[in-house]
């Protein structure tokens, strides 16, 4: 195999989450008075760090959100996801197929991720190999979450491949240099392929990459 080690995104990767994130993002800048559509907030918001998000939709309103904010936005997503979070299809057997050491590595915060994971039984296939950007405190499209990933478990960026969906985390990726597939729609996928990475749209097609 051409890699050692495969990282992937959660949100978008993983887990069908990013409609139901982003989703309720929306709902708080209606709140603010400020409107915008699910696709134009995905297109703007996906793969971006939750600050990103709230100064945006701040600057766009011209309001500041309440303090609390952030356990707002933590609780309204966390019930939607115990209720209709997907898995991506294929990515179970995918990765019951994969055998090179593999991470995850995402702009969401560690209980988020944990959550997602265990709710969709995919816990297990990372040993507990689970980076954060808050545990750093660098989000994507910074690459230092990344090069924190390969670093820890043990290679160098050019061993290791990233399986992204956002422009985000393909430009983190192609910064830290290592080479990303972008997972896409065909909404995303001239926007990836343009940033960098090879894109595929079917998970039952990841074997080919490796």
């Amino acid at each position: 195999m051409k890699f050692k080690c495969i990282i992937f995104d959660c949100d978008g990767v993983l887990v069908d989450s990013e409609a139901t994130s982003i989703g309720a993002i929306v709902d708080l800048a209606q709140e603010m008075g400020y409107s915008m559509s699910l696709e134009q907030a995905i297109g703007e918001f996906s793969g971006q760090s939750l600050q990103y998000c709230f100064d945006y939709i701040e600057k766009a309103s011209g309001q500041k959100f309440p303090a609390n904010i952030v356990h707002i936005y933590r609780a309204r997503t966390y019930e939607a996801f115990e209720k209709s979070l997907q898995p991506i299809p294929g990515i179970h057997a995918a990765l019951e197929r994969l055998t090179l050491p593999r991470c995850v590595a995402s702009n969401a915060p560690q209980e988020k991720i944990r959550l997602n994971l265990g709710l969709l039984k995919l816990t297990h296939f990372f040993q507990g190999n689970i980076f954060s950007a808050y545990d750093i405190q660098k989000w994507k499209p910074q690459p230092d979450l990344f090069l924190h990933a390969a670093k820890t478990m043990g290679f160098a960026p050019h061993e290791c491949l990233i399986v992204e969906d956002s422009l985000a985390g393909v430009t983190a990726a192609k910064t830290g240099g290592f080479e990303v597939l972008g997972y896409a729609s065909k909404r995303t996928a001239k926007q990836l392929e343009e940033a960098g990475a090879t894109v595929f749209y079917d998970m039952n097609l990841l074997d080919n990459y490796l």
